[in-house]
């Protein structure tokens, strides 16, 4: 695990230097790793989300991690019948998303915020200890991360796309 936390420090993506204490991992592998530094606070940006939260519930929690505009999100109806629906106002523009699942309205903030300056988008690394386990990052660093062998986020070829739009930018 020290290799991944020292390269992790020197991205400025962890929240301490040090190897932390009493992260327990399911493997040695690094993918496990980082899905224990997130699960344990010491990701910058990292969410660890409880699997029975509903994507109303989360969309204000991921619209303040990804900042910039994402600040600026609202909520105008959220429906479970008949069938799981969010309306959402971004300045004059509203869209409606089916949000069965928090990995769908992570998909639909990351499309929404893709040209947005100073929001991040939202790698899904995964789930660990019962909690979908979520990383805001910079989009200046994706493309950066999509490169290491430990970083095997569920949405990789989303965050393929936005590390793209953002380099021809």
């Amino acid at each position: 695990m020290k290799p991944l936390v020292e390269k992790l420090s020197r991205l400025g993506l962890i929240r301490t230097a040090e190897e932390p204490d009493g992260v327990p991992l399911a493997s040695s592998q690094e993918t496990a790793s980082l899905l224990a530094l997130c699960n344990a606070g010491l990701l910058m940006g990292g969410l660890s989300v409880a699997l029975d939260v509903r994507p109303d519930e989360l969309i204000g929690p991921l619209a303040a991690a990804i900042g910039g505009s994402g600040l600026d999100l609202k909520v105008i109806d959220a429906r479970d019948k008949p069938r799981p629906q969010m309306t959402v106002r971004l300045g004059a523009a509203e869209r409606t998303w089916t949000v069965a699942t928090l990995a769908a309205l992570v998909e639909h903030l990351n499309e929404l915020f893709r040209d947005q300056l100073g929001a991040k988008a939202v790698a899904i690394l995964g789930e660990y200890e019962d909690a979908l386990q979520l990383w805001a990052l910079e989009k200046a660093i994706l493309g950066e991360l999509l490169r290491e062998e430990f970083f095997h986020a569920r949405n990789r070829a989303q965050l393929a796309k936005l590390a793209q739009a953002h380099t021809s930018c």
